[in-house]
């Protein structure tokens, strides 16, 4: 089980880690955000393997609470892990696609041998999820995780962190 959690308010593009988690749409190919910004920072690479992997083995594109890896590019890690959140519903219960999307990232982390993963708040941008509970959904995933390396989450701003703070403590 994870035990160790370290939170920042950063730039997930700025912060040293064997793998960055990436925040992605299930189209694997860039957008918005968090997955804008890995795509701009990491340079063409990210997007060719990507492009690659739509080709091939995920012609459909990345399901919500899954996670597949590429290089990082010209980023400060070895690997993105891109996984895909779910959109915040006020009608369907998500929680569980949302935990997955960590625990997939995790898995696959783990998979790849890194030591080390930042992550953002998965599904707390456009994709609309209360950040409290974004939080504690984040949190609860991680330290239920097998995944036995460091895990870091880069956080946009100062009210996310003390989410995130408050979600640690409990």
């Amino acid at each position: 089980m994870t035990s160790d959690i370290t939170l920042v308010q950063a730039d997930i593009t700025t912060v040293a880690r064997d793998a960055i988690v990436n925040a992605a749409n299930s189209t694997l190919l860039g957008g918005g955000g968090v997955d804008g910004a890995i795509h701009r920072a990491g340079g063409p690479e990210i997007l060719a393997e990507c492009r690659e992997l739509r080709r091939t083995t995920l012609p459909d594109g990345l399901p919500a609470g899954d996670a597949v890896a590429t290089t990082a590019g010209r980023l400060p890690a070895r690997w993105v892990i891109h996984t895909v959140g779910p959109v915040y519903s006020t009608r369907e219960d998500r929680s569980a696609t949302l935990s997955s999307a960590y625990r997939r990232s995790l898995d696959v982390a783990a998979e790849l041998g890194a030591a080390s993963v930042v992550f953002p708040a998965v599904s707390a941008g456009v994709y609309g999820w209360p950040h409290a509970d974004a939080a504690r959904i984040a949190i609860e995933s991680v330290r239920a995780s097998p995944y036995g390396g460091e895990v870091a989450f880069a956080l946009f701003s100062a009210s996310l962190l003390a989410d995130f703070e408050a979600a640690l403590d409990r």
